[in-house]
């Protein structure tokens, strides 16, 4: 099925576009506008013969009077467009070693995605064009591993796809894990041999079998082990193998956002894939940011240059509401690597050499007289695990017969008491209280409750409905049911009770849960809709989720997230992706509430002191593994930069290392 944005013009007429570009350029000033429309509704093909046909008819070359008539970004794009594929690449390969300084990030880019086929037809398009060696010049511009893998991949010699062997696959992984994680030092050829040769099917069974023996994805590992731009190499090599398109959408997406527009690695990608997946890069950036491709440049760019960003786009997907193959199959893939268990692991630990009476006596210290010694605090309460918390608070009421929390609250202040008071309760008490603060008073907060309530388990719950009963003298579901309403109060309800079924997966019942969730007809009621989410959401174990959304992705094309936020609206949509993302991979639903806690101005100190605390002895490992790889920095880096003193000390300490 062909894929691209851009097709075969109908009763196409070389001669008859060769004159209108001619009109369009005659005379003085030119019609941009005709231009524009001309060229990004041929093909690539059509346009070649344009360019023989306009030297025919005027005796002049095409790209020079584009040139000539054009300027800055829109002559650019218009130019680029103009190029058969391979030349298109020779020239931006050429650009990149040209001059001083190189631009890896474009090597990297042109020869991690393209097939054999494309790779042996750009190394015959640089000779024909510069008459040079494509290969005798990368390796000039370039050096160690990078230059390696790169005249591998100059080869196009990767094995085809119906080259698979069950035994390579395990071997390959091993032999992957041991070359990094458990060597000293890295065997960079084996990743190089293995990444760079097996074929493209082949490695994507390499990657979860990788999963499955480190417990980590291959991702994770390439970033410990290797640096530079070999690093970036084989993690776009990585990604292009999993999905290209998704690799696309990623590059656009960065492109684009924040201040300023790389300009030329947008024009390349438009150019270059509008013919063979923009349709499937669009699916997948819709999917992966909440926000179609067309809308992004729509923003990010304007005058002609928009708009034939936007004829070479295709469509708005936010507009159009359609689904495609591709992001439904990254969408799999995400449900297939979720049902890989990958073994929990906080950042804080029982300290080793633990003594509660000793450690009480040096928080009394920090406390007495005047001033307060924040960072004694601070060592103590964040280097020991909350059941050895709960020892000291005794110790220090036996020895001092006085309450340590109290003296806590006296001493600190701000966002630095909240953070070590928080770490002083137990995490239900700690929960109870977060819950009691988001529905008490004027107003709900709705994302505390929904944050809480879809990714606590039920002894978690059941703990939690102890420890507010305790406090509050009030049953949680009572005040969920008095402070809420319609279905979120249902949801929160069903939640609250704890009894979530914790079985394994049963694939004939999934099949059925996923037939209902998919169910649409036009005699459902809204609410019958929310009920049937409700009935399985909120009751079915994690594994046999699992294999529903995999089950629901297989009989629709698409994610069931994406479903929950096209059919419904509010807290009842954010409540239900808020467990389908818990279930999906919860690390990464609290990496990328920590991003969005931290990110632009100001910083949601609530969001960020209410997670460190809580995932700090579950998986905050695991979360910065998903946060690097999600946003491309590290926790610990932004925590620095986003938050100061006595707080950003105690914030580092659980974070527990930079990765």
């Amino acid at each position: 099925v062909y894929r691209g944005s851009v097709k075969d013009f109908q009763g196409f007429d070389a001669n008859q576009d060769a004159e209108a570009l001619y009109n369009a350029m005659k005379g003085f000033g030119s019609d941009k506008e005709a231009i524009l429309d001309l060229i990004t509704s041929r093909s690539n093909k059509q346009r070649v013969e344009i360019c023989q046909a306009y030297k025919s008819l005027y005796g002049k070359d095409l790209i020079a009077d584009l040139k000539y008539e054009l300027t800055g970004k829109f002559e650019r794009l218009i130019v680029s467009l103009m190029r058969p594929p391979a030349y298109g690449d020779a020239k931006e390969i050429k650009d990149a070693i040209s001059g001083v300084g190189t631009d890896e990030k474009c090597l990297i880019e042109i020869l991690a995605s393209r097939t054999n086929q494309q790779i042996h037809d750009l190394v015959a398009a640089y000779k024909d064009a510069y008459e040079r060696d494509l290969e005798a010049d990368i390796v000039g511009d370039t050096s160690g591993h990078f230059k390696k893998m790169l005249v591998v991949l100059l080869q196009g010699a990767r094995e085809e796809d119906d080259v698979v062997s069950e035994d390579l696959v395990e071997q390959d992984a091993k032999d992957l894990l041991e070359a990094g994680e458990l060597k000293w030092g890295t065997d960079e050829a084996q990743f190089i041999y293995i990444l760079g040769r097996r074929s493209r099917q082949h490695l994507r069974l390499v990657f979860d079998e990788y999963l499955k023996i480190a417990g980590k994805p291959i991702e994770r590992s390439i970033r410990g082990e290797l640096s530079g731009d070999f690093e970036k190499l084989m993690l776009a090599v990585v990604k292009c193998i999993r999905s290209t398109a998704e690799y696309f959408a990623e590059r656009l997406y960065k492109a684009m956002k924040g201040l300023g527009t790389r300009d030329n690695t947008l024009i390349r990608i438009m150019v270059s894939r509008s013919e063979i997946d923009m349709l499937d890069i669009r699916e997948v950036f819709r999917t992966k940011y909440e926000k179609s491709l067309y809308n992004m440049i729509k923003e990010d760019t304007s005058g002609e240059y928009k708009k034939a960003l936007l004829k070479l786009c295709g469509g708005d997907d936010d507009a159009a509401g359609e689904f495609f193959p591709e992001a439904a199959q990254v969408a799999y893939r995400m449900w297939e690597l979720s049902a890989v268990k990958v073994e929990l692991r906080g950042t804080v630990h029982p300290a080793g050499d633990f003594n509660d009476d000793g450690d009480a006596q040096v928080l009394r210290k920090a406390m007495k007289g005047l001033g307060t010694d924040e960072g004694a605090i601070i060592e103590v309460v964040t280097k020991r695990s909350n059941a050895q918390r709960q020892q000291i608070l005794k110790a220090y009421k036996a020895h001092y017969g006085r309450d340590l929390m109290a003296d806590l609250k006296s001493e600190l202040s701000g966002s630095l008491a909240k953070l070590i008071l928080g770490l002083m309760l137990t995490p239900a008490q700690y929960d109870a209280k977060q819950l009691r603060k988001a529905v008490e008073g004027a107003g709900t907060d709705e994302s505390v409750l929904i944050e809480i309530m879809a990714t606590r388990n039920n002894q978690e719950i059941r703990a939690i409905n102890e420890a507010y009963q305790e406090a509050y003298h009030k049953s949680l579901e009572d005040d969920l049911s008095s402070d809420t309403s319609g279905h979120f109060k249902r949801i929160l309800v069903s939640l609250a009770l704890g009894n979530r079924d914790e079985g394994p997966e049963n694939l004939t019942q999934a099949h059925e849960d996923a037939k209902k969730l998919a169910d649409v007809s036009s005699n459902d009621s809204s609410d019958s809709l929310e009920t049937r989410f409700l009935s399985i959401l909120c009751t079915r174990s994690y594994p046999h989720l699992c294999r529903v959304f995999q089950e629901f992705v297989k009989m629709t094309n698409h994610d069931v997230e994406h479903a929950i936020k096209k059919r419904m609206s509010g807290d009842v949509r954010d409540a239900f992706v808020a467990i389908v993302r818990s279930v999906k991979n919860k690390p990464a639903f609290f990496a990328d509430k920590l991003y969005k806690s931290m990110k632009g101005a100001g910083t949601d100190e609530r969001t960020l002191t209410r997670i460190m605390i809580s995932r700090s002895e579950i998986d905050l490992f695991n979360i910065r593994g998903e946060f690097i790889d999600l946003f491309d920095k590290s926790l610990h880096h932004m925590i620095e930069k986003d938050t100061s003193g006595d707080y950003r000390k105690a914030l580092l300490a659980l974070c527990g290392g930079e990765d």
